[in-house]
């Protein structure tokens, strides 16, 4: 296995009590993104996407005077069940890793499954609680 498709897998799930179709269209809009895409002390985010398989997108995460920018490029966009895209940051040692979301219809609303793979070992726990805050920040910006 090459180093680049080495490394640590994340899974996590969210009840979001509103229709999947909604909340899939959320990843796909820039000013959604820009609301919720603020894990821990972020307090604000800019979004730029080109929703499209091949098309790229770059999130940049504010915390005071600090920037942390995350790009990459849609893998698969199946509405409304399922979206995959690549993510590098600084915070993934600039190294390509996958996401892929699952968004699953439930009574009430949508069971969100986030797997995140290809992490490296020492950044899984920073990003389950950036993913857990995301989702969490979804779930009440979507009520």
């Amino acid at each position: 296995m090459s180093r680049r498709e080495s490394g640590e897998t994340l899974v996590v799930r969210r009840f979001i009590p509103v229709p999947r179709e909604r909340v899939f269209q959320a990843w796909l809009d820039p000013l959604s993104l820009s609301q919720w895409m603020r894990p821990g002390g972020a307090t604000d985010a800019t979004a730029e996407v080109d929703p499209r398989v091949g098309g790229k997108f770059r999130i940049v995460m504010i915390e005071g005077l600090k920037r942390y920018e995350h790009t990459g490029e849609y893998v698969a966009i199946e509405p409304p069940e399922r979206l995959e895209f690549t993510w590098i940051s600084e915070a993934t040692e600039h190294r390509i890793t996958v996401v892929a979301i699952e968004f699953l219809e439930r009574d009430r609303g949508t069971e969100l499954i986030l797997t995140h793979r290809r992490l490296p070992p020492m950044q899984v726990e920073s990003h389950r609680r950036g993913w857990t805050d995301i989702l969490r920040a979804i779930s009440s910006s979507s009520k």
